[in-house]
């Protein structure tokens, strides 16, 4: 089975919007679909998460850095003639 991701896109984005993964754009039908109102990749997204104190410490001291999967989806659009953007959006994995 296939993991899968949704995103939820905020009620007041309208078509036309560009969909960025980590900065890079996304092509509908390609990276993902859009159903209803969320787009589905059929990948996982991932969340970097709660960092320990241990970890956090060693980031501090400069030991050591975070090489976590930090997933961040992003939506381009236009409302009221001004270019806007949605950040950070929350995703979910969808059970297989």
């Amino acid at each position: 089975m296939i993991e899968r991701s949704r995103v939820e896109v905020p009620g007041h984005v309208a078509r036309p919007f560009q969909v960025y993964l980590n900065g890079v754009q996304q092509q509908e039908g390609r990276d993902f679909r859009h159903e209803g109102n969320a787009l589905v990749f059929d990948r996982p997204l991932e969340e970097e998460g709660h960092l320990g104190f241990i970890r956090w410490l060693s980031m501090a001291l400069g030991v050591a850095g975070t090489y976590r999967k930090n997933d961040k989806v992003d939506i381009a659009y236009e409302s009221g003639g001004r270019k806007l953007v949605e950040t950070g959006l929350r995703f979910e994995r969808l059970p297989t």
